[in-house]
C-alpha cells in the first residue's frame, strides 16, 4: 500500500512539474506504455489468486487512472499556455489584402443586384419581393392589362398546365400577406379557377406592395423573371429591376432626377445625360423610354456625355390611375413613378460584356473573368463598383 500511495505521489508530482508537451509525453509512454510501470502493476494481476487481485485490482487501476488523468489535465494546461504565448506575440494587419479563395467568385448579376440595393436604400427605397410564380390577375390584369388587351401578345408567357383554384378575392398568398384583397371587378370568386404562370416581370411585386402597404411607398423590386425568348440578347430566365414611388404630388420630375441620380452613382460618373422618350406601357400614363448618352472610346460604346448617340436603358412613366386604383387607393390622392430595367443588361454595359446566354452557361472560366471577389462589397463610400 505504502509503494503504490508513494508511486503515485511521485508521478503526479513529474507531470504537475513537466512545462513542454514532449516531457509530457515522455512520462506517458514510461508509466501507460506497453512497457511502463503502471502497466506491469496491472499485468500482475493475473498471477495474482481472487483474494489478492481482488484487494490490489482497485489500488492499481485506481493508480493508473490518477495518472492518465493527471497527465490529460496537464497536457491541456501546457498546450493552452503555448496558444496564449504565441496569441500574445503574434499580430495581424487588418489593413492588408486578403487573398479570396480561387475557387469561387460573386456572379455579376448578384453584384449588379447589391449595388442596385446600395444606391437605393442611400435614396430612401426598399427592396420588395414577391413569388416567381404568379396569378393572371396580378401578372396582367391589376396592370391594367385585361384579357383581352392587345399588350398581352407583348409578353410570351409561361403558363401552367394546371389552373389553381382561387378562395374569393384573396388568394392564398395574399391572405398569408395580409393584403386589404383585390377589389371585386378583378378578383375571383370562391372556388374560381386561376390562371397560373411564371410572371413576365417584378411588377406584379408592385401591385402585392400596395395591396399590402399603406403609402407613401418607395421600393424597388429586383428578382427573376421569365419570358420565351432566347438569343444574344434574351434568355427564358431573366432578372429585372423594377422601382416603384406612392406619394402626393409626385411628378415627372421626380422620376427624372430619381434615374439620373441612380445612373451616375451606379455608372460612377458625373457627365450622365438623360433623354426621355414618349412610349407607351399599359401600366403607366404617361410613359417614356429612358435614353442615356454614350461616347466612343476606342471604338466601344462608353456610358456617359452624348458625343457618341443615345441608348435605351430604361422605361418608366407615371403610375396609371386604373392601378392605384386596383389596389385600392385613391388616384386622386395618391399619384406616383414606376420604372424598370434588365439587371442583366446594366451589367452588360457597366462590365463590357457582349452575350446575355453566358451569364447562364457556368463556364468557370467566364465567371472568374468577370467575377467578383467575396470581399467586393458595394458601397457608396468605396464605390459601388469596387
Amino acid at each position: 500500500m505504502a509503494d503504490l500511495d508513494q508511486m503515485k505521489t511521485d508521478l503526479l508530482a513529474r507531470i504537475d512539474a513537466a512545462a513542454a508537451p514532449d516531457a509530457i509525453e515522455a512520462i506517458r509512454v514510461e508509466t501507460l506504455g506497453k512497457q511502463g510501470s503502471v502497466t506491469a502493476l496491472l499485468k500482475t494481476l493475473g498471477g495474482m489468486s481472487p483474494e489478492e487481485r481482488q484487494v490490489e485490482g482497485p489500488r492499481i487501476n485506481g493508480l493508473r487512472e490518477a495518472v492518465a488523468g493527471a497527465i490529460a489535465t496537464r497536457k491541456a494546461m501546457v498546450e493552452a499556455a503555448a496558444l496564449d504565448a504565441r496569441l500574445a506575440g503574434e499580430r495581424l494587419d487588418m489593413t492588408l489584402p486578403v487573398d479570396a479563395p480561387l475557387g469561387g467568385t460573386i456572379h455579376p448579376v448578384s453584384q449588379v443586384m447589391d449595388e442596385l440595393a446600395e444606391i437605393f436604400a442611400d435614396l430612401g427605397f426598399a427592396v420588395a419581393t414577391g413569388p416567381e410564380i404568379e396569378d393572371d390577375w396580378h401578372n396582367f390584369t391589376a396592370l391594367n392589362i385585361p384579357a383581352s388587351h392587345p399588350a398581352r401578345a407583348m409578353h410570351d408567357t409561361f403558363y401552367m398546365a394546371d389552373n389553381h383554384v382561387g378562395d374569393g378575392n384573396r388568394d392564398s398568398a395574399s391572405a398569408a400577406g395580409g393584403e386589404r384583397g383585390s377589389p371585386s371587378d378583378g378578383g375571383f370568386a370562391a372556388g374560381e379557377p386561376r390562371k397560373m404562370l411564371l410572371r413576365t416581370h417584378t411588377s406584379p411585386v408592385q401591385i402585392r406592395t400596395m395591396l399590402q402597404q399603406k403609402p407613401p411607398i418607395r421600393i424597388i423590386a429586383p428578382g427573376r423573371t421569365y419570358r420565351s425568348d432566347s438569343d444574344a440578347t434574351h434568355t427564358p430566365m431573366f432578372h429585372q429591376v423594377e422601382g416603384l414611388v406612392i406619394d402626393k404630388g409626385i411628378t415627372l420630375g421626380h422620376l427624372k432626377w430619381t434615374l439620373e441620380t441612380f445612373l451616375k452613382a451606379f455608372f460612377e460618373r458625373d457627365d450622365i445625360v438623360l433623354r426621355l422618350r414618349p412610349s407607351y406601357f399599359p401600366f403607366t400614363e404617361p410613359s417614356a423610354e429612358v435614353d442615356v448618352g454614350y461616347t466612343l472610346e476606342k471604338g466601344k460604346r462608353v456610358i456617359g456625355g452624348s458625343g457618341g448617340g443615345w441608348m435605351e436603358v430604361l422605361g418608366s412613366g407615371m403610375v396609371h390611375p386604373k392601378v392605384i386604383a386596383a389596389c385600392g387607393l385613391d388616384p386622386d390622392e395618391w399619384q406616383g413613378f414606376a420604372f424598370g430595367c434588365g439587371i442583366d443588361r446594366l451589367a452588360m454595359l457597366k462590365y463590357g460584356m457582349d452575350d446575355l446566354r453566358a451569364f447562364f452557361d457556368g463556364d468557370i472560366r467566364w465567371l472568374k473573368h468577370y467575377g467578383f471577389s467575396g470581399l467586393d462589397v458595394p458601397t457608396l463610400s468605396g464605390g459601388v463598383g469596387a
